[in-house]
């Protein structure tokens, strides 16, 4: 049996450029990168925002933590390194989860998202898994039920009491909550052109510190639901961190986001120490006006 009882993971991907000229552009000849700057371009016209929907991309990086039953951070790794071949990433995914007994996913957005690109990549690629589409099971035994958490924890329905409201500011905002680093550097926004770049690494990099804040985050929520103490969870951030600190020469990823973590660390001391030297102004305030009424 697996000791592994959460695979906790982030998926980043890129425009199908091949796709999306087959699909969008059929009556032009468009080389991908082009097709992928039109598409982006006709979505910021049309939308505002220019993201890529998860039908029209590929990944090229998933990062995947190994969580114990106890919220124990075992690993954290990337998949297909140091190729990250879209095809290689989805099938290492699924056969992971396979091999591991089939643990729970936990995600932030990962409904709207990361399980979309990976579930499209099976399709494309002709991977079996009966296991999560068994879509013949009653509903609430259905993997893919929105409402089964024992398949799959999207932190973001929980936050958001699956949507009955929107979490403006996303991880980013839920990890500085903690005092945890967010965003730190790399941003959604810049995976493409980094890509078209030549710096998949850098991607894969970024997409381990997203897991990192997930993990974190998801120890808190464990707190919130009664399932650890603020000890329990003190004590599993503390070996986590004395994990990364271990490993941080062989991954830059890793010092990079210790580095980040310190800033928040200092910058939360300095409000506490806001905090003390305003409730001590009142305090002072209260005493000298009560000394005032008993000397009136």
């Amino acid at each position: 049996m697996s000791d592994v009882e959460y695979l906790i993971f982030d998926v980043e991907a890129v425009g199908d450029g091949d796709l999306i000229q087959r699909v969008r552009y059929p009556d032009e000849e468009l080389l991908p990168r082009d097709a992928v700057e039109r598409y982006s371009a006709d979505l910021l016209e049309q939308t505002g925002r220019d993201v890529i929907p998860p039908t029209f991309v590929v990944p090229v990086s998933v990062a995947v933590a190994k969580v114990s039953a106890r919220f124990q951070l075992l690993d954290l790794t990337v998949l297909d390194a140091p190729l990250f071949r879209p095809e290689q990433i989805t099938r290492k995914f699924w056969q992971g989860w396979e091999h591991y007994d089939r643990p729970t996913f936990v995600t932030f957005n990962g409904r709207g998202y990361d399980m979309p690109v990976l579930e499209l990549g099976a399709f494309r690629h002709g991977i079996s898994l009966p296991a999560w589409f068994n879509v013949e099971s009653r509903s609430f035994e259905q993997a893919r039920n929105r409402y089964n958490i024992d398949r799959h924890i999207d932190l973001q329905d929980l936050f958001s009491n699956f949507s009955a409201m929107r979490v403006n500011g996303g991880l980013n905002l839920v990890s500085n909550l903690i005092d945890k680093p967010g965003k730190s550097g790399i941003d959604g926004s810049q995976v493409q052109d980094l890509y078209f770049d030549g710096y998949a690494e850098r991607i894969n990099d970024y997409c381990r510190c997203d897991v990192l804040d997930t993990y974190f985050v998801f120890l808190r929520t464990r707190v919130l639901i009664g399932r650890l103490s603020l000890n329990d969870e003190e004590a599993l951030v503390a070996e986590a961190r004395e994990m990364l600190e271990s490993q941080a020469a062989d991954h830059p990823a890793y010092a990079h986001y210790l580095e980040f973590w310190d800033r928040r660390l200092g910058q939360a001391e300095r409000r506490q120490a806001a905090t003390e030297e305003v409730e001590s102004a009142v305090d002072q305030a209260a005493a000298v006006t009560e000394a005032e009424s008993e000397n009136a």
